[in-house]
């Protein structure tokens, strides 16, 4: 903390902001344009100033932040999961694990078995989006055939979704998380897991009660292979086990590869495609990244993280009062933004100094960073989430919204956990000092 904290640093983040939330004005939808050109403009703003340097040190600046380990490895990590994901996927492994949950569950357990499954789906297969296009229209149909309001099933397809998206060992916002904060996915999952599981059983308790006396009518068998499963029940096996995300995402796409010739889903050339067509779906993400990364470095360089550190976080006094200011840091960018993955990569790197300047628990700081942006993305009618499902289903995002219960009940799980957490911590202490 060298350097004169200075408020003018972090100008490239206002101009991040006002393109952003101009341009989607502008054209009336918050993705009509890439989210790409608002961080370049960022970009070039952070090149731009700091005269006192040449361009040629402020492109080493840029390109230092961007190459750093952490970011490159985290590049390579989006390249195998959207190698994975899209192979599994096109081997038939989503609709098989959606058919078998749907076949094995009581007509009254549907809205219940909906969100379970989606648990299962986002959990495995790493995104919400994935799990919302593959559900909802189920969804739907399931709703026509119990009487079930459409909303409150959508609902618990939404709810499911982002628990999945948050817990994922492949899913962005857990890559990003832990990455940006050098934990271990394993210790952040086993973290978050103890924290939202309330959340989860008290949601499929609620769903149960709402939707007690649905009773579905003509629903036919559906067609499923135990053995499309295997892919995803080996990636959070072995991951959970605490082997190297790398071995585990590439060990996954083999097996989903093996399972797909032998089934016939593709030849090796499909296989080809599939592989390219994942990668080329991370490729946004991955420009993204190093973007920030360098814009991130440039901040840091001309003083803005140490102003946030000592002029923008001074009424922190305590570590809880830092994880509360993570938390809600990273809740407003993804408002703003209405991307969770690009939420923690923004804020990565500021929570990072935070977390080392308070001394902060890596684990802890990427698991709030991953519930609060999942929380808020869940939530915001315009973000993908809410207008994919609601366009499938043909009703308003506010609709779902009354419904979206596991989003609401993680975020007061979330704010529990921190006082309870701390609470716990000061009590130990002062124990300890007592003994003494």
């Amino acid at each position: 903390m060298k350097k004169q904290g200075s408020i003018k640093s972090l100008i490239p983040l206002l101009v991040f902001l006002v393109v952003y939330v101009g341009v989607s004005l502008l054209a009336g939808d918050m993705y009509a344009v890439s989210i790409i050109i608002p961080f370049l403009a960022s970009a070039v703003t952070a090149l731009i100033m700091n005269r006192g340097k040449s361009l040629n040190e402020k492109l080493e600046i840029f390109c230092k932040g961007a190459g750093d380990n952490n970011v490159i490895l985290m590049i390579l990590i989006f390249i195998l999961a959207g190698a994975f994901a899209q192979v599994a996927k096109d081997m038939g492994a989503v609709d098989s694990t959606v058919n078998l949950g749907l076949s094995i569950l009581p007509s009254n357990l549907l809205i219940v078995g909906l969100f379970l499954i989606a648990c299962f789906i986002a959990l495995s297969v790493g995104t919400s989006m994935g799990t919302i296009v593959a559900l909802v229209p189920i969804a739907v149909g399931i709703a026509d055939k119990t009487g079930v309001v459409v909303a409150i099933a959508v609902g618990a397809v939404v709810s499911g979704a982002m628990f999945g998206d948050n817990l994922s060992i492949i899913s962005d916002t857990t890559i990003a998380a832990t990455r940006t904060q050098g934990c271990q996915m394993k210790d952040k999952f086993k973290m978050n897991f103890r924290i939202v599981l309330p959340a989860a059983i008290i949601t499929t308790i609620i769903f149960a009660i709402l939707t007690r006396n649905a009773v579905a009518t003509d629903v036919q068998a559906l067609n499923y292979s135990l053995v499309k499963i295997i892919p995803y029940i080996v990636v959070i096996a072995s991951s959970l086990f605490g082997l190297n995300v790398m071995v585990v995402l590439f060990g996954g796409t083999i097996i989903a590869a093996i399972i797909g010739f032998a089934y016939g889903s593709f030849n090796i050339i499909g296989l080809c495609s599939s592989i390219s067509n994942g990668i080329s779906g991370m490729s946004e993400l991955i420009i993204i990244s190093l973007l920030i990364a360098g814009t991130i470095a440039l901040i840091k360089e001309n003083g803005g993280i140490e102003y946030i550190l000592k002029k923008g976080l001074k009424k922190f006094k305590n570590k809880r009062d830092a994880e509360f200011g993570i938390a809600i840091l990273v809740s407003l960018v993804d408002v703003c933004t209405a991307n969770n993955t690009i939420a923690i990569v923004t804020v990565g790197p500021i929570a990072k100094n935070i977390s080392d300047e308070f001394d902060l628990e890596p684990k802890r700081v990427a698991g709030i960073m991953d519930m609060f942006s999942c929380v808020f993305q869940g939530m915001i009618p315009y973000g993908a989430q809410l207008i994919s499902a609601s366009g499938l289903a043909g009703i308003s995002p506010f609709a779902i919204m009354k419904y979206l219960l596991y989003p609401y009940l993680m975020g007061v799980c979330a704010v529990i956990s921190m006082f309870w957490y701390h609470r716990n911590k000061s009590e130990k202490l002062n124990i300890k000092e007592k003994v003494s």
